[in-house]
């Protein structure tokens, strides 16, 4: 496989991990191919137009990896940047205003670059998310200490808000940290899950219900606060506890769950992040295999 037919190969992984996100059904509270969930500026389509949008951009990133040749690798955020700000645009007009995947545009832009940089030291198109995750963690070096001037601000942004609130660092802190939430709590599960025999949807939806239970999901302080997450992580446990959604009670207690979050505009929209994450992160490993 040549360089440009690796960009082609992640942009599409990329993609394709996006559109698989917002496929997975039941999600409570997030928008599915049920329902909107608390969300009433966004839908399932909304969805497919925001992903479309971006492979392009993916593409870059990864060539941008590929090319890359420094030893600093914070210089490659520098270059990367740019790019995903061009790409926030080209998602706020696909979608006329609406936040989609602003978090995913940073994150699996910068699985991408790191992709693509792994690619051309060892010509594999399979790479560990071990190894991707050691290679995040350099190329984000030092982002979160952005987030201490937040305080200085006149217009603090969405996620600095919420560290000077909260003290949590959302998906920068995800990325600094080379995704641990997704290496300690979500991958392991849809690695273990995988050959069960088990339709993927249902697997993803378990995998979700797993990030729910430890994400610091910053949408839902976001949108409510710290007891409300607190009380999203337990019903997610307590899914859990009936075997989830892979077990008949299990899978009515996750149905009743969505009822509930649309009802009171609960959305776990962080663990939805990393859900994507998770399968960009899978499918590396996997030559596009998911199913």
């Amino acid at each position: 496989m040549n360089n440009h037919d690796f960009g082609m190969y992640i942009s599409s992984l990329a993609t394709k991990s996006m559109i698989y996100e917002v496929a997975v059904s039941p999600k409570p509270g997030l928008v599915d191919r049920f329902n909107s969930g608390a969300h009433k500026d966004m839908d399932f389509f909304t969805f497919i137009d925001s992903s479309m949008i971006l492979t392009n951009y993916f593409y870059k990133c990864t060539m941008a990896g590929i090319e890359f040749d420094e030893d600093d690798y914070a210089l490659l955020l520098k270059i990367i940047r740019p790019l995903g700000i061009d790409a926030e645009k080209h998602m706020f007009e696909a979608t006329k205003g609406v936040n989609t995947h602003k978090g995913l545009v940073f994150s699996l832009g910068i699985i991408s670059a790191a992709s693509g940089n792994l690619y051309a030291q060892n010509d594999s198109i399979n790479i560990k998310a071990e190894e991707i995750s050691v290679l995040v963690k350099k190329i984000a070096k030092g982002i979160t200490l952005e987030l201490e001037n937040a305080k200085s601000k006149e217009s603090p942004t969405y996620g600095e808000k919420l560290y000077i609130e909260y003290g949590v660092k959302g998906i920068r802190g995800e990325v600094e940290d080379g995704f641990n939430t997704v290496l300690k709590y979500s991958l392991p599960g849809l690695r273990d899950l995988i050959n069960t025999g088990n339709h993927i949807n249902d697997i993803l939806v378990q995998v979700l219900l797993n990030l729910m239970a430890y994400t610091e999901d910053s949408n839902i302080l976001g949108r409510h606060d710290m007891k409300t997450l607190k009380f999203v992580k337990e019903k997610a446990n307590t899914a859990l506890s009936h075997g989830g959604y892979l077990k008949p009670y299990g899978k009515l207690f996750v149905e009743e769950m969505d009822k509930y979050f649309i009802d009171k505009n609960i959305s776990p929209g962080g663990a939805a992040d990393l859900l994507a994450i998770t399968i960009m992160l899978y499918m590396i490993e996997n030559g596009n295999k998911l199913a």
